[in-house]
């Protein structure tokens, strides 16, 4: 009965583990395509800046000076924007340049709350047929065979039988 149990419990976890690569692959598409869409309105910026005459703080000086509230609240949300750039552009190349151990151990850290919030309404699982998605299935296998079985003998133990010596 342990056995099967702990088995159970193994095949439940390598199944969770197994799904790990493919939300780390879908967070990660999702991040890029927040940086590339976030490399575009800061390039355009840029562009007009420089076709005033300007370089980037110069225009957002400019906006920040104005008399006008709009302009001045409309400079404040591009600082926001090209900080936000800069933030998810080094996190990105972060996962791009980690293994699958680094990217396990540093997700909490990687994530952004938002993209990765999004990125689980629309998770897909996917069947894992890279090396990497067996490698956690098999972890998450032994992981939960010995989780579970342990549980089951320690649940167990005020049931257990004593065996009683009698010396003659």
């Amino acid at each position: 009965m342990r056995r099967m149990l702990a088995s159970v419990g193994g095949v439940g976890l390598a199944v969770m583990l197994s799904q790990f690569p493919e939300y780390a692959q879908q967070y990660t598409q999702r991040l890029g395509g927040a940086v590339d869409e976030l490399r575009v309105v800061t390039a355009d910026f840029d562009n007009a800046a420089q076709e005033a005459g300007l370089d980037r703080d110069g225009a957002l000086d400019r906006y920040q000076s104005s008399s006008d509230t709009f302009l001045a609240d409309r400079g404040e949300s591009m600082e926001r924007t090209f900080v936000r750039y800069d933030q998810l552009s080094q996190t990105l190349q972060k996962i791009q340049g980690a293994d699958p151990l680094e990217r396990f151990k540093n997700l909490p850290s990687f994530l952004d709350t938002d993209i990765g919030r999004r990125t689980l309404e629309n998770y897909q699982p996917a069947v894992p047929v890279t090396m990497e998605g067996l490698f956690y299935a098999a972890a998450g296998f032994g992981l939960g065979y010995l989780v579970v079985s342990g549980l089951v003998r320690f649940c167990a133990l005020p049931f257990r039988r004593r065996r009683l010596y009698y010396r003659s």
